[in-house]
């Protein structure tokens, strides 16, 4: 079976801050920003890899999520316990400083894991984990 992952959707609380700690600090490219109804979502991606995507969009976004339900994930979000992701890189510290001169909350320096990665945590700017792996 050949099958793999074409995208990963992460919640955003500001839109543009969103955009800009992926597009520029990151430095994602941005593969689709549309939106409809009040609703925005703004699909990122590694350079070179269209294969492989985030889209961004608002906490919840589906119609049959209730009022306390989105709250609920608004609270998680703020918290910084909703959403996560795992990103690899070849250069864990370039990454890692220009994520933290963007203006990233740092969760963990980067440091040798007892599993045996390398890799770092920072939050965006809507409170999601961003752990980032070095690749060896």
């Amino acid at each position: 079976m050949d099958i793999g992952i074409h995208a990963s959707f992460l919640p955003y609380d500001d839109a543009e801050a969103a955009l800009a700690f992926y597009r520029d600090v990151l430095g994602f490219e941005v593969r689709g920003d549309d939106g409809h109804d009040g609703m925005r979502r703004i699909t990122v991606g590694p350079p070179g890899r269209p294969g492989t995507s985030i889209v961004l969009e608002p906490p919840a976004p589906d119609p049959g999520v209730t009022g306390d339900e989105r709250r609920t994930v608004v609270e998680m979000m703020a918290k910084g316990t909703y959403a996560r992701i795992l990103l690899s890189t070849g250069d864990l510290d370039d990454v890692f400083a220009r994520a933290r001169a963007g203006g990233a909350e740092v969760a963990r320096e980067p440091a040798e894991q007892p599993c045996g990665v390398r890799e770092c945590a920072v939050r965006d700017p809507a409170g999601n984990l961003i752990r980032i792996r070095e690749l060896r």
